[in-house]
């Protein structure tokens, strides 16, 4: 998928139950922030266009499958426009037979938490799971903002490091994504999937 989805965003497909520990009110709701995959620096080639390198062409499949065996398939992806994060998502959403609808989006490229969350707090209601893939150092510190509390070391892990292919996976509840405010989700897991060297 290389272009932006448009018309109706259908009712997710829930998946596998995941444990929520927020305290709001409304569903409960699930935001999967995926840092895109290891890329290659290439001379010559601005940073926009970098491309995945061989490591990170192994390691977005095993994000992709580590989502789909966490939460099922999310109602709707945001994508970073940059080669780099397209180019995770492609092996991501050959994970489901129906792929979620993605939308890509330029403002998420170098983004910070201000922005992230404006994108975030558009997303329509009835999407129930949301996958946000884009970049470091906004992505870990967006975890950080959103999260008020976590589950064992999690959020130990995230200030620690947000490597590359990193997953973490957030719940709250809320009427609506517009609702979601700093420190009110629980960070239910952080992990860092590797793939196979052929």
């Amino acid at each position: 998928m290389t272009g932006t989805s448009g018309g109706a965003v259908p009712t997710e497909r829930t998946g596998s139950t995941e444990r929520t520990g927020d305290t709001g009110t409304g569903p409960s709701r699930r935001l999967v922030v995926l840092r895109h995959a290891k890329s290659a620096w290439l001379e010559g080639v601005p940073d926009h266009d970098r491309p995945l390198a061989a490591r990170g062409e192994r390691d977005a499949p095993a994000a992709g499958r580590v989502i789909a065996g966490t939460v099922g398939t999310p109602g709707l992806a945001l994508c970073s426009t940059a080669v780099r994060a397209r180019r995770t998502w492609e092996p991501v959403a050959a994970q489901w037979d129906t792929p979620p609808p993605v939308r890509h989006e330029p403002r998420l490229y170098a983004a910070g938490v201000p922005d992230l969350l404006a994108a975030v707090r558009e997303v329509p209601a009835e999407v129930g799971t949301l996958l946000l893939i884009g970049h470091n150092p906004g992505l870990a510190d967006l975890v950080l903002t959103l999260a008020g509390d976590g589950v064992g070391d999690t959020l130990d892990r995230v200030r620690a490091k947000f490597p590359t292919s990193a997953v973490a996976v957030l719940s709250w509840r809320g009427a609506a994504w517009a609702d979601l405010a700093p420190g009110t989700a629980l960070l239910t897991a952080m992990t860092v999937p590797r793939g196979t060297a052929r």
